[in-house]
């Protein structure tokens, strides 16, 4: 999760936002803290944008669609990829589970593999499943993640991983709120994660320690406002929603590079980061070694 990004797919405000009417309408539904500004999440996403545009070669955008809402615009959740493909997953905000078929539609026209996709009464979200390299993942179990899914999950992943590492993930704000495991962990070098620790159960934050992974703890009100949702674009170079600086400096202090965009309007009113914006496909080591994230 923390190469250099060759390709990503995302979606535009335009479409998943479509108009200030259509934010009007669906915002409470879809429960975010306030209506977003369409306008201003426009301007937003040209600056988040054009940071993505400076490091990412190939960047794809998922098309506007009549069968999905607000929520669209986090397109990390609807799908994860692996170094085979992609596994076509199943919300468990049961609003936003049309998003996996459109997604699995559009993979189909771009060429790019699926391997498995989740069934029956299987639920996660792509925001509780974290690489914590390229043979060891991570997947919270909580209310986006149930252990049905978990369990196709290991098995669809069994010949590619070689560590599956369950995190229970505890209540926090609610059965209605978003907590993934992404919540309190981003990965920004191999050796480097940005966290909260208030969440994490001890022996992930234990084991990350063993691996000798460099925790840089975002205080609360910085995880208030999305501190600890960081994208790495290549191994210490990454984005993060503007006004955090306790932890962008320690980022910095760390060796990073940091990037920002005001994300009020797209990011904080919706509860999604650049992580939850963004869906990594392909990232690169060393540029000779490819490896789907």
């Amino acid at each position: 999760m923390v190469n250099s990004l060759q390709r990503v797919i995302i979606k535009h405000p335009k479409d998943a936002f479509i108009s200030q009417e259509h934010l009007n309408e669906n915002w409470k539904r879809f429960n975010y803290i306030d209506e977003p500004k369409f306008d201003e999440s426009l301007k937003e996403y040209a600056e988040f944008l054009s940071i993505l545009e400076k490091h990412v070669p190939e960047i794809d955008f998922l098309p506007q669609s009549n069968q999905v809402g607000l929520d669209s615009i986090y397109a990390h959740d609807p799908v994860k990829f692996t170094r085979q493909g992609a596994i076509i997953l199943k919300s468990g905000k049961e609003l936003r589970q049309p998003e996996a078929q459109v997604y699995k539609e559009y993979l189909r026209e771009k060429g790019i593999p699926i391997i498995g996709e989740l069934t029956g009464d299987a639920v996660c979200d792509g925001g509780d499943l974290v690489w914590l390299d390229d043979k060891t993942l991570c997947v919270g179990l909580g209310y986006r993640t149930n252990l049905e899914a978990i369990d196709q999950l290991r098995e669809m992943t069994k010949e590619i991983v070689e560590e599956f590492i369950v995190v229970q993930l505890p209540h926090d704000q609610g059965e209605h709120e978003c907590l993934h495991l992404m919540s309190f962990i981003s990965m920004v070098d191999h050796d480097l994660a940005v966290v909260h620790s208030r969440l994490m159960p001890v022996f992930f934050r234990q084991l990350l320690i063993k691996r000798g992974i460099k925790l840089i703890e975002v205080p609360d009100e910085e995880y208030l406002t999305l501190g600890c949702n960081v994208l790495a674009l290549a191994p210490r170079v990454c984005v993060m929603v503007a006004g955090n600086d306790r932890t962008k400096k320690q980022l910095v202090d760390a060796g990073a590079t940091v990037y920002e965009y005001k994300g009020y309007e797209i990011s904080y009113l919706g509860t999604g980061g650049p992580t939850c914006l963004t869906s990594p496909v392909v990232r690169v080591e060393k540029e000779t070694t490819s490896q789907q994230d």
